[in-house]
């Protein structure tokens, strides 16, 4: 009997239970929640919530990671730029600044009615993120290889490859810090032709792909400044070309230049042989006979 009771109350008190639960938590839970890691820049990601709402659906996002855990008794953070945000994604790359687990979860607000929070189904480690290979751009100034990077993660390091065509096996591989950016190799061999190949590295285990080949001749130390000397007496000749023409062309006297720039007559085949006389009419050809007057004796 007493078992009895003690289920009947059991059951009386989950009821009650999901009776308050549904009306303190009118809205439903934001699903499908998920994060997405690329070289790492951190954004958290869920469902957006179809629910009927006079007012737009905003969200807010809290993060618990090792330190809330083991010194603030598990108490939860807010995510100071996801909070009460339209959007259904929160951008949490400065929030998760360690290697360790955090866990996370979001829900949604509606006006004065909020929903129950919906947590990520697995702790997350920035270590997890997936590194995609460098951005690079090789270019050979003089004798000197310079190669630049873009966007990569601050904390990385990239593995520079760097060898001459026919000698593969002598490859040399150089670390450079991901906020440098720029690498560069000086007292390269003129005419000959240098490869580059790069790789982001984070840790022992997590690594990029590498870039695709890119290879550049040397032309050595000369010629940055052949080139543009070669343009800049060039340019010159031409101006100085376009002025004496013009200076002679001022100031010709007129028979010279009848005897450098005269007229050349026109073939004559090219001649045209119509004739342009006007026909006239017997008594026209009359009026225009000449008169000869003979002066008078007195």
């Amino acid at each position: 009997m007493n078992s009895l009771v003690m289920r009947l109350r059991h059951t009386a008190h989950l009821l009650l239970v999901g009776m308050m639960t549904n009306y303190v938590w009118m809205l439903p839970a934001p699903s499908r929640v998920s994060m997405e890691s690329v070289g790492m820049r951190h954004v958290l990601k869920w469902c957006p919530l179809q629910a009927s709402c006079d007012a737009a659906v905003l969200y807010s996002v809290q993060f618990q990671g090792e330190f809330e855990l083991s010194v603030l008794n598990g108490s939860w953070v807010d995510a100071p730029e996801c909070q009460q945000t339209p959007h259904a994604h929160c951008d949490l790359t400065f929030d998760l600044g360690s290697d360790s687990d955090y866990n996370l979860r979001v829900r949604a607000q509606c006006e004065s009615q909020r929903s129950a929070w919906t947590e990520l189904s697995a702790p997350f480690n920035r270590r997890d993120t997936v590194l995609m290979a460098p951005e690079m751009a090789v270019t050979a100034v003089g004798d000197t290889l310079h190669v630049t990077f873009d966007e990569l993660p601050l904390t990385a390091v990239v593995m520079v490859t760097v060898w001459k065509t026919g000698e593969d096996l002598q490859a040399a591989v150089y670390p450079m810090p991901a906020e440098q950016k720029l690498f560069h190799l000086d007292a390269l061999q003129e005419g000959a032709v240098y490869c580059v190949t790069a790789q982001t590295v984070m840790g022992s285990n997590l690594h990029s792909s590498s870039t695709d080949t890119q290879c550049v001749p040397i032309t050595g130390p000369d010629a940055a400044w052949k080139k543009p000397t070669t343009v800049t007496v060039t340019v010159i000749f031409v101006a100085a070309l376009l002025f004496s023409v013009f200076w002679s062309f001022i100031h010709c006297r007129p028979d010279a230049c009848q005897t450098y720039f005269h007229k050349e007559p026109l073939p004559h085949s090219l001649k045209p042989d119509w004739d342009f006389s006007t026909p006239m009419s017997p008594e026209e050809a009359e009026l225009c006979e000449a008169i000869h007057v003979v002066p008078s004796a007195d």
